[in-house]
């Protein structure tokens, strides 16, 4: 069965997308796993494989993309998880904008 580019994107590329934003969480806000977790609509065992790499296994490099990132995480501490979702969806549409995964047919839209 062929995969559409946004389930290719739900099944990669989400992942590393939380995995960044949590990360951010843990390490610049100094949230637990668990906080981490509750802010971002996951479990804390979710939490827990992205920062231990058994989740979201691929790493952005991108200093641009990153401090998007850690934007995005600035915003969830300070809306909560009103705007996980969205800030999700932005990351994602810099990443395909940039290239990283372009997939023209896609023309998903959330605002």
């Amino acid at each position: 069965m062929h995969r559409t580019p946004c389930e290719y994107m739900m099944w990669n590329v989400v992942p590393v997308i939380r995995k960044e934003i949590a990360e951010s969480l843990v390490r610049d806000y100094e949230l637990t796993q668990r906080e981490a977790a509750e802010k971002l609509g996951v479990t804390p065992a979710a939490v827990s494989q992205y920062i231990s790499n058994k989740r979201g296994r691929l790493k952005i490099i991108d200093e641009e993309i990153l401090n998007e990132i850690k934007n995005s995480a600035s915003r969830i501490i300070k809306y909560e998880s009103t705007v996980v979702t969205k800030e999700t969806c932005r990351i994602c549409k810099i990443l395909r904008s940039r290239g990283v995964f372009s997939f023209e047919a896609c023309e998903c839209e959330l605002e």
